[in-house]
């Protein structure tokens, strides 16, 4: 007997005994299921951004005002930083750049093994 057999003799057993069941139990019962229904959640498909939305809109209820005044500056401030870090890295290698294309090196210097040792020496003082 598979499965799917085995659930339709199972339905068909508590369909027979449902009959015989008390009235009352049996509003209960339909009553239960009615709820159960009601309560039953439904998956709905949500883009990335409206997830992110209802997350900040279920969690933020709870907030106050200074914890999310917070919460923003530590993003501000993080992002600044990164900002800046990346903005210092940019510089140094424009140093680095413009004193080489300054520079009368023959072609030979850039090829030669000791040449990115140099490289970073020069650039760490």
């Amino acid at each position: 007997m598979n499965e799917l057999h085995f659930a339709f003799k199972a339905r068909q057993h508590l369909n027979r005994g449902l009959h015989e069941l008390p009235p009352a139990t049996h509003a209960r019962l339909q009553a239960a299921r009615e709820q159960a229904l009601a309560r039953r959640k439904t998956t709905v498909q949500q883009s990335l951004l409206a997830t992110a939305g209802s997350f900040i809109q279920e969690h933020g209820e709870g907030l106050h005002i200074k914890q999310m005044l917070v919460a923003l500056a530590v993003v501000v401030g993080v992002a600044s930083y990164t900002y800046w870090q990346a903005d210092q890295n940019i510089a140094e290698l424009e140093l680095i750049d413009s004193a080489l294309l300054a520079d009368d090196l023959p072609i030979a210097a850039f090829t030669d093994r000791g040449f990115d040792a140099w490289l970073k020496s020069s650039a760490s003082q």
